[in-house]
């Protein structure tokens, strides 16, 4: 399976997360709220992030050395 797919699996379920997130975090206005977003949600959002930017890199190495390779035989 190609890393793209992953990817943007990836990246739809992180979006809905964070949709999800939004709409409890309205109704949650409290230090409460504030602290679990901060230890939670900020850090997982900025590797969500981190990871899409190494995919995407890794989807174009693995492409260029399957095309590498199948110019080979």
């Amino acid at each position: 399976m190609r890393l793209n797919t992953q990817k943007a699996r990836l990246a739809a379920l992180t979006k809905e997360l964070n949709n999800q997130w939004h709409e409890t975090a309205g109704g949650w206005r409290d230090a409460k709220r504030r602290e679990f977003e901060a230890h939670y949600i900020t850090p997982l959002m900025g590797g969500v992030e981190s990871a899409l930017t190494v995919m995407e890199e890794l989807d174009r190495v693995l492409t260029k050395i399957i095309k590498d390779c199948e110019e080979e035989h």
